[in-house]
């Protein structure tokens, strides 16, 4: 899932253009059509949470937001791009050694590099920056007690990097219902201590692993397991629609109140 470590590592896999100067940008949105950044030199590439910030010469970012299904490559010039459907790409970067290729990519816009700060204002602490602050993080969460805490977490404006994946794992790891309302979790402090524990240990690797296994299907302890055995009590996983997303728990490790 393309969270806060895994846009993280996407934002290191663009680091191989930065220092080179694009030789051609071909942006396939309506919006860009006519953009060209051809002779502009890459300065840096940042992630922001979710978000993605690839800085050029003449005071210019490119913004991405990769949410559900987005995707940046980074082939060797010459090399086939693979992996996606060409008709999902949105954006193409090339240098002389290498080129980016942008896939189903949302929120792509040019901003001058001076106004990242409003596209990013309404951010939390970063889970995985310089920023990250834990006591800011809690104080923004508690902020609304009547709240379930699954959808606190998954707020944005919150502590920026956590989607659905880690909601559930840090959840269950916590022995949390996901309906619980805010203020009557005594333990926010540690929910903010682990969700920057666990994205912190992904960084560097696409595999994302909340059990400390990397094989294949050993990763999560319930996201993506409905109707599988819980890997601490048995219980089979559950999954069912909260908000606009879908949370999984155990029922026996994660109990709600008497009735529910």
């Amino acid at each position: 899932m393309p969270e806060g470590d895994t846009v993280w590592n996407t934002a290191r896999s663009l680091d191989r253009l930065v220092g080179q100067t694009l030789t051609g940008s071909d942006f396939r949105v309506p919006q860009l059509a006519t953009a060209d950044l051809t002779g502009r030199t890459v300065q840096s590439s940042a992630s922001r949470g979710k978000h993605l910030l690839l800085r050029l010469s003449g005071g210019v970012t490119l913004h991405s937001h990769l949410r559900m299904d987005g995707s940046w490559r980074v082939f060797a010039a010459g090399e086939r791009w693979s992996g996606k459907p060409a008709h999902l790409i949105r954006v193409v970067l090339k240098t002389d050694g290498a080129a980016a290729v942008g896939y189903h990519l949302h929120e792509l816009k040019l901003v001058r590099t001076t106004g990242e700060q409003a596209l990013l204002e309404h951010l939390g602490p970063d889970l995985l920056g310089d920023d990250w602050d834990p006591a800011e993080a809690v104080r923004r969460l508690a902020a609304d007690p009547t709240r379930e805490i699954a959808e606190a977490l998954l707020d944005q404006r919150n502590l920026a990097g956590i989607g659905n994946l880690y909601k559930a794992e840090i959840l269950f790891l916590q022995g949390i219902w996901p309906w619980t309302p805010v203020g009557e979790v005594a333990g926010l402090p540690k929910l903010a201590d682990l969700a920057h524990r666990l994205l912190t240990a992904n960084k560097g690797r696409w595999t994302q692993s909340t059990t400390g296994s990397l094989r294949r299907g050993e990763t999560t302890y319930v996201y993506g397991r409905r109707s599988m055995p819980c890997r601490r009590c048995g219980t089979l996983i559950r999954k069912q629609d909260q908000g606009e997303r879908i949370t999984y728990w155990c029922p026996t490790c994660q109990p709600g109140p008497v009735g529910r």
